[in-house]
């Protein structure tokens, strides 16, 4: 009978490590898995039999936090095209980054320039047009010092407008129409850098052909996380990239889910093509991923080379100046639960303990008979 008892109750104890294992593998909280308890005459001969090696019990900050392999990109990739017909005359240089009224490309000697702005450039703009795309043209005629007089806010092509379009052409040698024509500009968020070109001096750009690759120019961070961890990570959320060469740099998560920091297919008009998108995992991986990207607090310091390997750390959730132990230092208790086995003066002594947050190969413990300090028994390194 007694024989049958111990049996049972080792039976137990084994089924609550491997649940404890179970939750810990889905739940995105901690990335330690308990082995199986040690059968008799392994780990434990007894309660008071002394561990292989021990652990202080600490009391402290526990963090949450996962550890991600990202790769380190730019942000916004698209491809941008030319409207019209021609000749391509000239191409900005890959690398290069394109400025406010920078010149793009040139089509039959005529430049394709950046203007910043959300709306794609779709229509030629000319006097009584309306909408955002007559109001973020103004705001950059009037940021390039053409606009005098013009109403930032006002989003109607008035005479104003074509005065200051006049002085914009005329500063660039071109034709002072007062019109822009839709071949003219190419809108974007912001400064574009040149990743790749995609057609060559020579070749005749038309619909569906794309000239150049850009992006922006602050660096990012892009990785993937499995679909059932996704939910422990949202926008704002504080990390540490390990950069390429040694340091770090933080920063915080911009977007979960879907393809973060890219665009869809479009030409100059702005709207852009991104690499890298789609939320299903690729190759052999069938388990669903979502995509993941990361911004930095100061992106002008962040150096390496382009799709370079990093590795993200995030934070998580966090919790102050509580007790933990290594997570191999848990017992499952004969009579259920869990503990820890403190070993003091040469013996040792079983604690049972409440389970908290998991971390960084720690848990959170709490329990009448723990101290800071006490050593806990620990498998053998």
């Amino acid at each position: 009978m007694r024989s049958g008892l111990m049996a049972a109750r080792r039976r137990r104890a084994a089924w609550l490590v491997g649940s404890l294992a179970a939750v810990l593998a889905v739940s995105g909280g901690g990335y330690a898995v308990l082995a199986p308890p040690a059968r008799d005459g392994e780990r434990r001969h007894g309660a008071d039999a002394l561990p292989p090696a021990t652990a202080p019990v600490q009391r402290g900050d526990l963090s949450s936090g996962l550890q991600v392999d990202g790769t380190l990109g730019y942000a916004q990739e698209r491809r941008l095209g030319a409207p019209g017909a021609g000749v391509l005359t000239w191409i900005a240089a890959e690398g290069s980054a394109v400025e406010r009224d920078g010149r793009l490309f040139e089509v039959n000697g005529k430049a394709v320039r950046l203007l910043y702005g959300a709306t794609p450039m779709y229509r030629p703009l000319k006097s009584g047009d309306k909408g955002e795309d007559v109001r973020q043209l103004k705001r950059n005629l009037i940021a390039l010092g053409y606009g005098t007089g013009l109403d930032a806010q006002d989003a109607t092509f008035t005479a104003g407008t074509a005065a200051a379009v006049k002085r914009w052409q005329k500063a660039h040698r071109a034709p002072e129409t007062g019109e822009v024509a839709r071949e003219d500009v190419a809108f974007a968020p912001g400064p574009q850098r040149v990743k790749r070109s995609d057609a060559a001096l020579g070749d005749e750009p038309g619909p569906g052909k794309p000239v150049l690759t850009v992006t922006g120019t602050e660096r990012i961070v892009r990785f993937q996380l499995d679909a059932a961890k996704a939910g422990a990570v949202k926008a704002g959320d504080g990390v540490t990239v390990r950069l390429p060469g040694g340091g770090s740099a933080t920063g915080k998560v911009d977007a979960v889910g879907g393809t973060a920091g890219t665009d869809g297919p479009g030409g100059p008009d702005g709207s852009g093509a991104g690499a890298g998108g789609g939320g299903g995992g690729g190759g052999g991986d069938k388990k669903a991923k979502v995509d993941v990207s990361v911004v930095f607090d100061h992106p002008g310091e962040v150096k390496g080379p382009e799709q370079s390997p990093v590795s993200v750390e995030l934070t998580g959730e966090t919790r102050t100046g509580v007790l933990s132990v290594p997570v191999g230092a848990l017992l499952a208790l004969p009579g259920g639960g869990f503990g820890v086995q403190v070993v003091e003066n040469g013996r040792a002594r079983e604690v049972p303990v409440e389970l908290g947050m998991f971390g960084k190969g720690r848990v959170e413990v709490s329990g009448g008979g723990l101290a800071e300090g006490m050593r806990v028994g620990v498998p053998k390194l």
